[in-house]
């Protein structure tokens, strides 16, 4: 970009940039406000572009004081001010928006030639996309409700305002987690299920069971098997795609673990992502397999999957609880048993929340190798899945129970036998 502009003069190019910018803010304004009346609206595509020009002229002519700058912005704001009065007058409507972009074009002049070419594109394409997003953003506004904001501002608190807070330092001598550790992998868990819960309820708002399959494992495999388990004794005609729905959930669970290992811990993240790819191949293959064989009714019924908010006051305590305990039985177990008490005390957690024991063994600092926390982790990976199994066997259908025994049988003798690998 430099070298292409070397030879125009400074001036020119950023002429023609306020310009350009300008005219395409003019032109969506025009675009929007095609189907009004004339009077209607303050100005399309010349007016914006000789807002932006104005401006353009009036901060080169004294960029220092600005005095004739802000004369041109105090009339363009007298005129602002005589139209939306026309508007609540005549048609009786409130909105500013048209305002807003008013004044934003006549600030490109400045921010073109004080700030970095890219917060300039930034600021117009922002502009452009909200400009013809008011449909959508009306319609996601009515889905959302005040447990909606009231979730967000959880999310932003915990992420936002008590992590940075937390000191990074270990508050005993015998575990290497500090505060500060402890939070992140709370926020970094609530991030990954908040993202889920997003999704579910606004984007894929009438999901098919494999798409609950889907977000719900990358939430929680175990929860998402225990309810599709359940729900597929009432639904018969769709027993077979409840099947390839748990398992494409285990799918989801190997991706979930994979991420988390690379935020938390880079080195153990390039020992396991082989291990972790042909598991979530293989179960990919299998989900895909039994999805395609299974009977399609009729008549498909949108499902949903009903789940708690991922980011309750309660379920973040009992993670942190979890996790702390963890941090001292793992701690122990390790200085008084080794490898071998590690190893044994992976296949035990796996029949709990594998996630709080996971990100412990990701975070800390232990004596043991590299290679002991990869096989601990697919251990505890291995008797999850025996869990899960066990909820599928006592609650799904019984004309799925032989699928989900194949399915899960593969998973668990392939992951096992990839544990030699490492």
């Amino acid at each position: 970009m430099d070298e292409l502009l070397i030879n125009i003069p400074s001036d020119l190019y950023k002429f023609l940039l306020v310009a350009v910018f300008s005219l395409l803010i003019g032109l969506s304004q025009k675009n929007l406000h095609a189907a009004r009346i004339a009077q209607y609206s303050f100005g399309t595509d010349r007016t914006f572009t000789f807002i932006g020009i104005l401006g353009y002229v009036l901060y080169i002519v004294d960029p220092n004081s600005l005095i004739l700058y802000s004369v041109g912005l105090f009339i363009l704001s007298v005129f602002l001010v005589i139209n939306y009065y026309n508007k609540i007058a005549n048609f009786t409507d409130y909105g500013l928006t048209t305002i807003m972009i008013a004044l934003i074009t006549y600030s490109l002049a400045p921010l073109v030639f004080r700030e970095p070419f890219w917060l300039s594109i930034l600021v117009v394409v922002t502009v452009l996309i909200f400009a013809e997003m008011k449909e959508t953003l009306t319609t996601l506004s009515e889905k959302l409700n005040r447990v909606e904001f009231i979730t967000l501002g959880k999310f932003l608190a915990i992420a936002g305002i008590i992590l940075p807070l937390l000191p990074n330092v270990p508050v005993v001598s015998f575990t290497s987690i500090t505060p500060y550790k402890l939070w992140l992998a709370v926020v970094v868990i609530s991030s990954i299920s908040y993202l889920s819960y997003l999704l579910r309820k606004f984007v894929f708002t009438n999901s098919g069971i494999l798409v609950t399959g889907i977000l719900g494992g990358l939430y929680s495999s175990t929860a998402t098997t225990f309810i599709l388990s359940r729900k597929s004794k009432f639904a018969p005609e769709k027993a077979h795609q409840y099947s390839a729905a748990i398992i494409i959930a285990t799918t989801m669970m190997y991706i979930r673990i994979l991420i988390l290992a690379a935020i938390f811990n880079i080195q153990l993240f390039i020992l396991v992502y082989p291990v972790f790819l042909v598991l979530i191949v293989l179960s990919s293959i299998l989900g895909l397999v039994f999805w395609y064989k299974a009977p399609q009714p009729a008549n498909p019924i949108n499902e949903e999957f009903a789940d708690k908010n991922p980011l309750e006051f309660k379920v973040a305590i009992i993670f942190t609880l979890l996790y702390l305990a963890f941090t001292l039985i793992t701690s122990f177990t390790i200085k008084h048993f080794g490898a071998s008490g590690l190893n044994a005390l992976s296949y035990l957690v796996g029949f709990s929340d594998i996630d709080p024991f996971l990100l412990n063994l990701f975070q800390g600092k232990f004596t043991v190798g590299m290679d002991v926390l990869a096989q601990a982790t697919l251990q505890a990976i291995i008797s999850n899945n025996i869990l899960k199994y066990i909820y599928t066997m006592s609650m799904a259908s019984k004309s799925i129970r032989k699928t989900l025994t194949i399915g899960f049988t593969c998973i668990i003798i392939i992951n096992f036998l990839l544990i030699f690998f490492i």
